[in-house]
């Protein structure tokens, strides 16, 4: 095709201000797509250049300078990789119309995502972070090892307000939280934390079946290698939020380097087309099995959120590591969100980084396992279950 058509209008490619409300699965089939057909295409093109030609040089250098300013998205034609891309851009576009912000910043990788916060807030002084466990486990030991110069006071939701100083920077939680699905009351929890940002990690929910950003949260994180991407086939992460704070993070983003692949954002954008479908359908699953374990005596306590979703901790009597070499048509491997059901042992994996003490005092015991329900037939995930937790 002509590439020159790709770049006509950036605003359009980013789609029109405002429109009519559209159904979740309407935006997820169409947000970030909205040009193609006035461009005589239907699958959205894969942009791979690093670089781009420009024969004036003196706008050149006022739209890296307009960038420098604020971050915002250069106006006309792409500069270089690092500052931008138009495919990744339309996956931006489409996860911030379906969490419904103004905008989305895209990443290498979720710690990627979270590191950019990080730093944006360090960038002013704000180095205070304020979280509640339990956290996904190498977001946790991010905080507590203090790696990018942060200072952590861990906390429960009640003791939020208490535990802010004058440089806090950012409230941190995850609802459902890994790997206990323990919710929280993201209202509440925005409210406790006055005019501190709160970034809520919507990761297990979704914008399926919550928005943050509707609760109060002003960004709303996602490791976009779980269901956003949903076939175990692309590492990315990414932070929907507003304008401003989208700035600071392209800017954190082009300095630090941490930018998505153009071939991972084309795969997310179409991950995002089925992600109605795939985490409704994973959800039916997940609470038929849900049923069949609280039921079952050899299982010592099931977690599963009032929200509902696909993914299920429960904790067994029998040695979590022979269940899981148990599985046959479980898929035994970190990660979640697949369209195959994962299963593993957050206490020998996902958390390991994590305190003993810290990790057992957040509810994440060693007979933890915590199941990625995808696509099969339930009754054949029941059978691989029942089989793999052996007698009792």
């Amino acid at each position: 095709m002509d590439t020159a058509s790709t770049y006509d209008d950036p605003a359009t490619a980013r789609g029109p201000v405002s429109r009519a409300p559209r159904a979740l699965a309407t935006e997820a089939v169409h947000a970030g797509r909205d040009d193609l057909a006035r461009q005589g295409l239907h699958a959205p093109p894969i942009d791979l250049s690093t670089t781009y030609p420009s024969y004036d040089s003196r706008a050149e250098a006022a739209r890296i300078d307009a960038f420098a300013a604020d971050g915002a998205d250069p106006a006309g034609p792409p500069v270089y990789g690092r500052l931008g891309n138009p495919t990744v851009a339309r996956f931006e576009t489409a996860l911030a119309r379906l969490e419904g912000t103004e905008s989305a910043v895209a990443f290498a990788s979720g710690m990627a995502a979270l590191s950019a916060v990080l730093l944006a807030r360090a960038t002013t002084g704000l180095r205070h972070v304020v979280a509640v466990r339990p956290l996904y486990g190498c977001s946790d030991h991010l905080l507590t090892a203090g790696l990018l110069g942060t200072e952590v006071t861990w906390t429960d939701p009640a003791g939020i307000t208490d535990a802010l100083r004058p440089d806090t920077g950012l409230v941190l939680v995850e609802s459902p939280a890994n790997p206990t699905l323990a919710e929280l009351d993201l209202g509440a929890v925005a409210h406790a934390c006055g005019t501190v940002p709160l970034l809520a990690d919507n990761t297990f929910a979704t914008p399926v079946l919550q928005r943050p950003a509707e609760l109060g949260a002003r960004l709303v994180l996602h490791s976009a290698t779980k269901y956003l991407g949903g076939h175990g086939d692309v590492l990315a992460g990414v932070v929907a939020c507003d304008e401003e704070f989208a700035g600071q993070l392209r800017r954190i983003r082009f300095a630090t380097g941490g930018v998505l692949h153009p071939l991972a954002g084309y795969l997310l954008l179409r991950g995002l087309s089925t992600l109605p479908i795939r985490v409704r359908a994973a959800s039916t699953s997940a609470a038929e099995l849900v049923h069949r374990l609280t039921a079952d005596p050899r299982v010592a306590r099931v977690h599963y959120p009032r929200l509902g979703g696909a993914m299920i901790a429960f904790e067994v009597h029998d040695d979590p590591h022979e269940v899981i070499s148990r599985v046959r048509l479980i898929t035994p491997a970190v990660s979640l969100g697949s369209v195959d059901t994962l299963i593993q042992h957050p206490a020998s994996i996902s958390h390991r980084v994590v305190d003993a003490d810290d990790r057992r005092g957040a509810g994440v015991s060693d007979g933890l396992l915590r199941l990625s329900v995808g696509l099969e037939g339930v009754d054949d995930l029941w059978a691989d279950l029942d089989g793999a937790l052996g007698m009792f």
